[in-house]
C-alpha cells in the first residue's frame, strides 16, 4: 500500500449513512490507479465495508452545535499528528460523486488546494473558498487547528462556517482547474420550467468530481421523495438515470 496518497472523508450525525462512505470508497477505487489509503473520521462504524480505514472524529474543543453549524469537524484533519498518517490528503465530502479519474488530484502542488466557487455563479469577482475536496500535506497546517481551539468562539462567531475560516486564515489558498469540479445546482441543473419535464444533465467528461451542496442531495435524485426534491423555484421529481446507475456501479442499493 502507498502511504503517500489518503483519502479522507469524514462522517457524523445521521444525514450520511454508511452507504455514503462505502459507495465513495469504491468510486476510489475505480478512479485511483495504484495503492492509496481511504480513511473515514467517524464515531459511528457500523455498516462500513472493512476495507475502509476507521479513526474517531478528532477532539479538540468543540461543542455539539459546532457539528451541524458551519461544519468545524472537519477542521481536526489539520491536526500536526493526524493518527499517524503521512502523505498528500484529498479529502472529499460524502455528497459527492466522483466523475473521472483522481490521480492529478494528488500531484498539484500547493499548501492548499480547494474549490473556488465564484466563477459558478458566472459572475467576477475574488475566489471564493469552498471545502468539499481539498487537498494538502497531512500535518503541515497544525497551526490551523491551535488557533481555532486558542480563540474558538471568536473565530466561529467572525466565519461561522469552516471554509470561510480556512479562505480567512490560511495564506496562499490554490485552486482545482474549474473544469475539474463540477456543481449540481450550478451546471447540471436544467432551467426553469425545463427542468420540470427533463432530467438534470450528467456530469461533462472533463469533470473529475461532482459536487452537491444543501439540497438536493445525491440520494434525493436515487430514491427520490414524492413531489419536488429540488428547491422552489427550481424543480425535481423522480429518479435520475445518471444517478442511478452511478449508485448501483458502486454497490449502494436503488
Amino acid at each position: 500500500m502507498n502511504p503517500s496518497r489518503v483519502v479522507l472523508c469524514m462522517k457524523w450525525g445521521t444525514l450520511y449513512p454508511a452507504e455514503y462512505v462505502n459507495v465513495l470508497y469504491r468510486a476510489c477505487c475505480a478512479h485511483i490507479s495504484g495503492d492509496f489509503r481511504f480513511v473515514c473520521l467517524t464515531n459511528e462504524t457500523e455498516g462500513l465495508l472493512p476495507e475502509v480505514e476507521v479513526y474517531p472524529i478528532p477532539l479538540f474543543g468543540l461543542d455539539d452545535w459546532h457539528y451541524y453549524n458551519g461544519a468545524w469537524p472537519k477542521i481536526g484533519v489539520f491536526l500536526q499528528d493526524l493518527y499517524g498518517l503521512k502523505g498528500r490528503a484529498l479529502f472529499i465530502d460524502l455528497d459527492s460523486v466522483i466523475c473521472g479519474s483522481l490521480d492529478a488530484m494528488f500531484e498539484v502542488p500547493g499548501t492548499l488546494l480547494a474549490i473556488d466557487s465564484q466563477p459558478w455563479k458566472g459572475k467576477p469577482g475574488a475566489p471564493r473558498t469552498m471545502s468539499s475536496v481539498f487537498s494538502f500535506e497531512l500535518g503541515s497546517l497544525g497551526w490551523v487547528v491551535d488557533r481555532l481551539q486558542t480563540d474558538r468562539d471568536a473565530l466561529v462567531k467572525k466565519y461561522f462556517i469552516e471554509q470561510d475560516y480556512l479562505h480567512g486564515e490560511v495564506p496562499d489558498i490554490r485552486y482545482w482547474p474549474q473544469a475539474w469540479i463540477v456543481s449540481f445546482k450550478y451546471h447540471l441543473r436544467q432551467p426553469l420550467i425545463i427542468d420540470r419535464f427533463k432530467e438534470p444533465n450528467p456530469p461533462p467528461p472533463t469533470a473529475k468530481i461532482l459536487a452537491f451542496h444543501g439540497r438536493p442531495r445525491p440520494i434525493d435524485l436515487i430514491r427520490p421523495p414524492r413531489g419536488n426534491w429540488d428547491r422552489f423555484p427550481h424543480y425535481g421529481s423522480g429518479p435520475v438515470s445518471w444517478m442511478q446507475a452511478y449508485w448501483q456501479r458502486f454497490g449502494g442499493r436503488i
